[in-house]
């Protein structure tokens, strides 16, 4: 008998194309605009037509095979995906400037906008090229799973520029300049400091945040949960999406009237409880907690959630509903059934991997679950 569902967002209820988009343009910018490293600041622009973001995405992100490898080992963030692939690029650039007591200085403090400048003038004066097929030559055949990727970035470091360095592993400086610029391409100007407590960089981005699709009609969406309601199941949601383009889609959408605040829990509380338990590590996905506070509820507190007894007292109950085996992961560590929706980045083609780890349920969109009920 199943008591709660607790959905993931993005590839369940709501498409993520739009954050794969915000994500090579986050790169793309990063090394073309002179705000970053400046490689080509005639070619950058923000009034990028859709079928432009599409070549650049491709470009990017190998035709989404670098997504695809991602997501293969576990990494869900997209902040993530995006610090990895531009630090890759970045220790790329730096191993043809052939400089290993500048580049030593660079790897040695943390990595900011200006120190990007920096280093983007003298990659320019030394007429280097961005390749972007480098991501997937450097580590496809790594062990490396989930954060450990990012060590395997200090190990890059050392193997391509001589450089012994700590600085990739930590979501420090860099990678915070990554997430802005992210925020800054999918909320756009209007909601730009709401979401992150800081002004644009860069002003004239319009944001993906209006253009949000659902996985199946909403009213049919808004027809499940009140459906689960009604037969007396709990729902919850559990997603690596900031509060701010969480809450809006849903209200917009009429879906925030199916759930107690308590058991939406976003990216936002992921990282307030990273802040106040920095010894911790990562909370994010893979990790139970974000599904844990969903079943524990906010108003409980975060220290409830990370000090939660796993197996979870009554998880056989609970079933997550993901696309992703970040999802699956962190539902096992709880004890959770779970449901894997083939409507993410992979489709299909996921069905192996999920049936490779013996998901309970595998199925084709959300609204399957009413087969369950």
């Amino acid at each position: 008998m199943i008591s709660t569902v607790l959905f993931d967002v993005d590839g369940v209820l709501l498409s993520e194309e739009h954050y794969f988009d915000a994500s090579a343009l986050t790169v793309w910018e990063l090394l073309l605009s002179e705000n970053y490293l400046g490689l080509a600041p005639n070619q950058y622009r923000v009034d990028v037509a859709f079928s432009e973001i599409k070549l650049i995405r491709g470009e990017v992100f190998q035709h989404d095979q670098v997504l695809s490898f991602l997501k293969s080992r576990g990494l869900n963030a997209n902040w993530d995906m995006i610090y990895l692939t531009f630090s890759c690029q970045l220790i790329e650039l730096l191993a043809q400037l052939d400089d290993k007591e500048k580049t030593a200085k660079w790897l040695s403090a943390p990595i900011d906008r200006g120190v990007l400048q920096e280093i983007g003038q003298a990659l320019r004066a030394a007429d280097v090229e961005i390749r972007y097929e480098a991501f997937l030559e450097n580590f496809k055949d790594t062990p490396e799973t989930k954060q450990c990727l990012m060590k395997h970035l200090d190990l890059l470091a050392d193997e391509k520029l001589g450089v012994e360095t700590s600085i990739f592993r930590e979501k420090g400086a860099l990678w915070s300049v990554c997430e802005h610029v992210s925020q800054e391409w999918y909320v756009g100007d209007e909601h730009v400091l709401q979401s992150t407590g800081r002004e644009s960089v860069q002003t004239g981005k319009k944001g993906f945040l209006a253009d949000e699709k659902t996985l199946a009609p909403a009213e049919e969406i808004a027809g499940l949960f009140r459906g689960l309601l009604d037969a007396g199941v709990k729902i919850g949601i559990g997603t690596g999406r900031p509060q701010l383009e969480t809450i809006q889609p849903f209200q917009h959408l009429d879906w925030l009237q199916f759930f107690d605040e308590n058991t939406v829990i976003t990216a936002d509380d992921v990282l307030a409880a990273q802040k106040t338990n920095p010894e911790r590590g990562s909370l994010s996905k893979p990790h139970p907690f974000t599904y844990v506070m969903a079943l524990n509820g906010r108003d409980k507190g975060e220290s409830a959630s990370l000090k939660a007894q796993l197996p979870y007292e009554g998880a056989g109950e609970v079933l997550v509903v993901g696309d992703s085996l970040a999802d699956l992961i962190a539902a096992r560590e709880i004890g959770c059934q779970f449901a894997a929706v083939l409507t993410g980045l992979s489709g299909e083609k996921a069905r192996a991997d999920f049936e490779k780890h013996e998901a309970d349920y595998i199925l084709s969109d959300v609204m399957e679950l009413k087969r369950l009920f």
